[in-house]
This record gives structure tokens, C-alpha cells and sequence, in this order.
């Protein structure tokens, strides 16, 4: 049997994509953070687009400093909620659901977005909390885009 994590390696991954969903799991993952003692793990992800193979945006573009500044901003807007609670941002390239499942090995948690689009369609998840919830290691919490969360 596996021993219990210790407290200072416990820790939440949340995924943040500047959305209003990810910015309510940000602010859940801390609350939930504040009252386990662990960690928060914001992890954005980026990608350049593409379009049959040809990149959609020039050279000098900076996505992976654009996605910094997003994921600082609304680390800033959340982290308030949960002053001493410990927060690494994290900005890697890649594609979201498999950046979120690597980095979420060995987690307690891992807590992402689900933008409801209305109707039927709102009760699906989102293709990337789709496949988070399928394939993580650890338990996969998927909060709404901020209705009905306490926000």
C-alpha cells in the first residue's frame, strides 16, 4: 500500500486557459488548496495554430508569452481567495488535455473547466475535460463557467 503524500507534496493541477470556466477551477483549486494544504499547479498550454499544415501567425508572434501573461493575470485576479496557499504557474507548449495529464501524474487533484454551451450540448463536457476525466491518474474535478459555483 502506497503511503499518504506528505503534506508539502500534496498538490492541485488546475488547468487555466483564460476562460471564465478556468478561471472559476482556479478559484475553486485554491479554496480546495487553502483547506488541504496543498499546492496549486496553474498549467496553461499553448499551441501554434495551424491550417493544413502552414502556421497561422507570424514569426514574431510570442504565443508562449501571451499564454504567461494570460495565466499570471488571472492568477492575480484568483489568488486573493487564498492567501499562503502556494501557487506555480506553469506555461508549457503542447497540447492541453495530454499537458494536463502529464503534469498531473502523482497529483491529489486535477481541476479544469467545462464551458456549457447551452441546451443539450451543455450537459457534455468539453474535449478536453472529456479526456482528462477518461485518462488521469487522479481524481478530475470539472467546474461550470462560474453559474451556480458560489462565485
Amino acid at each position: 500500500m502506497a503511503e499518504p503524500a506528505a503534506e508539502d507534496d500534496a498538490r492541485i493541477v488546475v488547468g487555466v486557459d483564460g476562460s471564465p470556466s478556468s478561471k472559476a477551477a482556479l478559484r475553486w483549486a485554491l479554496r480546495q488548496a487553502r483547506l488541504t494544504g496543498a499546492r496549486v499547479e496553474a498549467v496553461t498550454a499553448w499551441q501554434l495554430p495551424t491550417y493544413y499544415g502552414w502556421d497561422l501567425l507570424p514569426d514574431t508572434a510570442d504565443v508562449a508569452g501571451i499564454a504567461r501573461s494570460m495565466l499570471e493575470e488571472a492568477i492575480a485576479g484568483a489568488g486573493a481567495l487564498a492567501p499562503g496557499v502556494k501557487i506555480q504557474p506553469t506555461v508549457r507548449q503542447g497540447n492541453a488535455a495530454q499537458v494536463l495529464l502529464d503534469d498531473a501524474k502523482g497529483a491529489e487533484l486535477l481541476v479544469v473547466g467545462s464551458r456549457g454551451h447551452g441546451g443539450f450540448t451543455e450537459a457534455l463536457l468539453g474535449s478536453v475535460g472529456q479526456h482528462c476525466v477518461h485518462h488521469a491518474t487522479c481524481p478530475v474535478v470539472v467546474i461550470r463557467d462560474g453559474t451556480g459555483t458560489g462565485q
